[in-house]
């Protein structure tokens, strides 16, 4: 177990990306004017976290810390919707502490079998031309690309879920006396070491059973990062029962019993104030080891009394070699594991919180970076400019509809923008236009945006001062020619008995008089 036990891991998870829609039309024979039948991508999927009691350690992901869930599919004509991604389900051991790279912000601590953590949103789909249609828009000449998934990195820390922690010096036999209670299996041997990873140990004391965890070894200044006490310490916030294990045959000078437990007992006091984790409130017991050894009994007969009157905790004198005092000390955890069991409150299944916007929210905020240099912030902008095919210009029309509609160039216009101001709506930047403003229906054909082009169609007024300038024109020749016609000419000879106007005039003819 100490070979392969990690208890952090730096995970790089991404959520799938949203499939893109489809610009489509319907063709059948018979059918000129099918209409859109674009489908609507499929959405990306999504990175969970989701806790496995048979799960141990982080080692796995701390070897595969690259996370990608599957991306959805595009849409296709005929009204096929795309394929949503696959979620990627990712097995944490349980009591693991989900934490932001970035910020270091606790997102979710994960305890309980099946509890689960969406650590990477998929992106949604694309809406493709079919969804887009509205009885002024009857054809869209475009459709909504897939949004990106969510790209993130994320601190994975396991915290031993026991109930009794074994804290102490290194090399005061807390690993010999979680193999004496129970059937762990930690490393033991007959030179000076200490512990790098937690064991953990289940003991049956009458009919109550607990775990017991041994916390790796302490020293002075731990509190404060110094060897490996930062990752060591979190291992006891979730302990309800705290034994000192001290170490009575200690070779060092400067050492007793009564200064060791001063000692890791200031460390926790430390640590309890910047994780405010209520360790100073946890009942404790003592466990003076090693008595088996003549001089170890004579100090533990020496300070058992002082330590009872100091800090009122119960005092045993065992032994993990000859498994002296090891019932008793058992019986004492269970006793106060019961207790601690029966004092904490009924769990209550996990509520879901809502959290509307406010009513006034208009879901986006100007800001002013410079002069003439603006920065619209808001999930809904963001997410419309992801979504927009700048290719296609009546793509880009439909986003300045919506961002028109929205309030965004009004926004723009009170801080005081002019025509080509520098707006970023995300990654992207562009030159603001105040002419582009909402339209009800389509701005130009299928794909194009009139909005955009540099020439202007002329006006209906303009067209029709064309055309009776053309009629005028005609006349004014026709007058000529029909009085130098010969009085005898026939009715049809060579013109089928009617003259009319060119073509191209809308097909306006006069008969001719017989």
């Amino acid at each position: 177990m100490a070979a392969t036990f990690v208890d952090r891991a730096v995970l790089h998870v991404t959520g799938g990306h949203g499939g893109n829609g489809c610009a489509s039309v319907h063709r059948e024979k018979f059918k000129p004017l099918g209409g859109p039948d674009g489908g609507n991508g499929g959405r990306g999927g999504n990175v969970v976290l989701v806790v496995d009691p048979s799960v141990t350690t982080l080692l796995d992901l701390q070897r595969h810390p690259h996370q990608h869930a599957g991306n959805g599919k595009a849409g296709q004509g005929s009204m096929r919707g795309g394929a949503d991604g696959a979620d990627i389900v990712v097995a944490v051991p349980d009591g693991t502490v989900v934490r932001d790279a970035a910020t270091g912000e606790v997102l979710t601590d994960l305890v309980g079998a099946q509890t689960s953590y969406v650590a990477a949103r998929g992106g949604r789909g694309g809406l493709g031309n079919a969804a887009l249609a509205s009885p002024r828009r009857k054809a869209p000449g475009f459709a909504l690309l897939g949004e990106p998934g969510e790209a993130r990195d994320v601190v994975l820390e396991l915290k031993a879920v026991a109930d009794v922690a074994l804290i102490g010096f290194p090399n005061a036999g807390k690993s010999s006396l979680i193999a004496a209670m129970s059937a762990a299996k930690p490393k033991i041997a007959d030179y000076p070491f200490t512990t790098l990873v937690p064991n953990l140990g289940v003991v049956e004391a009458g009919e109550t059973v607990y775990t017991v965890a041994d916390v790796p070894g302490l020293v002075p200044g731990a509190s404060t990062g110094r060897g490996l006490g930062l990752e060591f310490l979190r291992h006891v916030e979730r302990c309800s029962v705290l034994v000192h294990v001290v170490d009575c045959v200690t070779p060092e000078p400067g050492r007793d019993p009564v200064s060791d437990i001063e000692t890791i007992e200031a460390e926790l006091a430390a640590y309890d104030e910047q994780v405010e984790g209520g360790l100073a409130d946890r009942p404790r017991l003592v466990a003076l080891n090693k008595v088996d050894v003549p001089d170890a009994a004579d100090l533990a007969d020496m300070v058992r009394d002082d330590v009872a009157q100091r800090w009122g905790w119960p005092v045993f004198a065992v032994s993990a070699a000859s498994r002296q005092g090891l019932r008793e000390l058992t019986f004492a955890m269970a006793q106060r594991v019961a207790a601690a069991r029966a004092a904490a409150p009924a769990s209550e299944p996990t509520r879901i919180v809502l959290r509307p916007a406010p009513l006034k929210d208009t879901g986006f905020s100007v800001e002013q970076v410079g002069e003439q240099a603006f920065a619209v912030h808001g999930d809904r902008p963001r997410r419309w400019v992801q979504q927009t095919d700048f290719t296609n210009d009546e793509a880009v029309g439909y986003l300045a509809d919506r961002l028109a509609r929205l309030g965004v160039e009004d926004a723009l216009a009170d801080l005081g923008a002019l025509a080509g101001a520098e707006v970023t709506i995300g990654d992207v930047t562009f030159d603001w236009a105040p002419t582009l403003r909402a339209s009800a229906q389509p701005m130009g054909g299928r794909g194009t945006d009139s909005r955009l082009e540099e020439e202007t169609r002329p006006s209906a007024e303009r067209r029709r001062s064309a055309r009776d300038a053309r009629r005028a024109a005609w006349v004014d020749d026709a007058e000529p020619d029909a009085a130098a016609e010969p009085a005898d000419a026939e009715p049809g000879d060579g013109d089928h008995g009617r003259v009319g106007p060119e073509r191209g005039d809308h097909g306006v003819c006069r008969p001719t008089t017989p």
